[in-house]
């Protein structure tokens, strides 16, 4: 599902209207009818006892929230509409929504927070509709201003929330909020959905999101081309390379796990058995010798085989071996549980620079390139994905700093040459060419030492399966979410662990067809 920018909306909007001589009201009522059947679906009980507030601002997106309040009026709902803002600044189409919601009898109250019966009806409301900012907001909200107060009252109120196209305060492109923003129960987008709806903390605000149709030609729609996107479903079947009926062990990839230290002995294991999980026909483990016992008492499906080590962590003496196993290997998957030694990053450095391999990068194998951008900058050419969490992200030089995690993630994979999968709440997988890919699935019990190496397993193994790299990188988080997802569903998120995340994956795959 493609997602659109702010002016790629206002670009629709203009050409629908000049171009194919679409009324600009006529796209406002259809707006509106979208957001009333929603308030309508959210009210507890029949229309004629329930009761609504419809906070509104003076452009268009209030507009929407004026010609929905009276199309719930026109439903039997008690309904009061208030105006934050002022009626000078009303637009010429939410002016004449004000007249046709007069003409039924309401009128377009002043918002006043300081008038207590207001604040009750609000505070009351089974519904509440939040039409105060649309697509432009582009500076914070003023915290002593009457668009504040609405946003908070709004998140005080009792009742569901409905966001028209866009929770008042999201910042449309980014997801960032913009000093303060609504907490939608559902927001009714139009046309098509934004990036900041899925992205950032405005895929927090925005509950659950529903696009609706409003009238603007199929085709201007099609026409548009968006750098942004969701990973769903469908992508992820598709990143699942077939199974030949007749394929043998070999047939199915050949991946080389390195990582692994005393005391994060768990972490390349994790990595091993999700590669062998979801398919990967051999999966090699490379781990310091001071800890090869462990796993080898562990792994029963991985091969695990020893490395020179220095003080339990792997050595620079460790590097023919590896080159040695990774020729035989399509993939190489490198730093889970690593640790942080000096001459354990000169080994992961030395490694980068020396094979052409696809390499997945991890974990202390990320933290291992600080100070040394260069040595990715030198993989341009070579297939390398990257999955830091934001702290590593940051020692590489990511900058988080205006909350825009889809543009900081694409700048990077396009200023680098790398696919940069940045993981946590809606992880973006970003490549090269400056698109970016938003997951939909995962909950907050994948947020646990050791989901991060049984991510690092998945897309491995799918790359090594023979899946292209954006495919393996994004449909494999999308994998790995699901997997949380059903966890989550069978032990709560407070109970899964990275393993019950493994456990889950031939549920996903079930589910998939495959």
């Amino acid at each position: 599902m493609k997602l659109a920018t702010s002016s790629q909306m206002r670009e629709l909007d203009r050409r629908a209207i000049q171009e194919r001589g679409i009324p600009s009201i006529d796209l406002m009522e259809r707006a509106a009818a979208g957001v009333a059947e929603a308030v309508l679906e959210l009210l507890p009980f029949r229309p004629g006892k329930a009761r609504v507030s419809a906070l509104c601002g003076a452009g268009n997106n209030g507009g929407d929230g004026i010609a929905a309040a009276r199309l719930l009026f026109l439903r039997g709902v008690s309904v009061r509409a208030f105006l934050v803002g002022s009626y000078e600044r009303l637009t010429p189409d939410a002016m004449e929504e004000t007249r046709r919601l007069s003409e039924c009898g309401v009128e377009l109250e002043p918002f006043d927070p300081e008038r207590p019966e207001q604040a009750d009806w609000i505070l009351t409301s089974h519904v509440v509709v939040d039409a105060i900012f649309g697509v432009g907001l582009s500076r914070p909200v003023d915290p002593a201003s009457n668009f504040a107060a609405a946003i908070d009252i709004i998140n005080r109120s009792r009742g569901r929330v409905v966001a028209a196209d866009v929770a008042s305060g999201v910042a449309a492109d980014t997801g960032r909020v913009l000093g303060c923003g609504v907490r939608a129960d559902r927001t009714i987008t139009f046309t098509l959905p934004k990036i900041g709806q899925f992205a950032g903390d405005g895929a927090l605000l925005s509950g659950q999101v529903e696009v609706r149709d409003i009238g603007i030609p199929r085709d201007l729609v099609n026409g548009v081309t968006c750098r942004t996107q969701t990973v769903e479903r469908e992508f992820a079947a598709a990143a699942v390379p077939p199974r030949k009926p007749n394929g043998h062990k070999g047939d199915f990839g050949k991946l080389l796990v390195v990582g692994g230290a005393v005391g994060y002995t768990g972490a390349p294991y994790l990595a091993a058995a999700a590669a062998v999980r979801s398919g990967c026909g051999l999966v090699y483990l490379g781990v310091p010798e001071g800890i090869w016992e462990v796993e080898a008492a562990r792994c029963v499906s991985a091969m695990p085989f020893p490395l020179a080590d220095r003080n339990g962590r792997l050595s620079r003496r460790a590097l023919p071996a590896i080159l040695d196993r990774l020729r035989d290997c399509g993939v190489l998957a490198l730093g889970p549980g690593l640790g942080r030694d000096e001459d354990t990053a000169k080994l992961v450095r030395e490694i980068l620079e020396r094979t052409e391999k696809p390499v997945v990068l991890d974990a202390d194998g990320i933290n291992a390139l600080e100070g040394h951008i260069d040595t990715l900058d030198a993989r341009r050419d070579r297939v390398t994905i990257l999955t830091p969490h934001d702290g590593e992200f940051a020692r590489l030089g990511g900058d988080l700093s205006g909350a825009d995690r889809v543009g900081a993630a694409r700048a990077f994979a396009e200023a680098h040459g790398c696919i940069l999968v940045l993981k946590g709440h809606r992880t973006v997988t970003a490549v090269p060419s400056g698109n970016a890919l938003v997951n939909t699935t995962g909950n907050s019990g994948l947020a646990k030492g050791g989901s991060g190496d049984v991510l690092t397993g998945l897309i491995a193994s799918l790359l090594a399966q023979g899946a292209a790299p954006v495919q393996a990188a994004a449909g494999g988080v999308w994998l790995h979410g699901r997997a949380g997802d059903l966890a989550a569903e069978r032990l709560t998120a407070w109970c899964m662990t990275p393993e019950d995340v493994i456990e889950e994956l031939p549920g996903v795959f079930r589910e998939l067809g495959l």
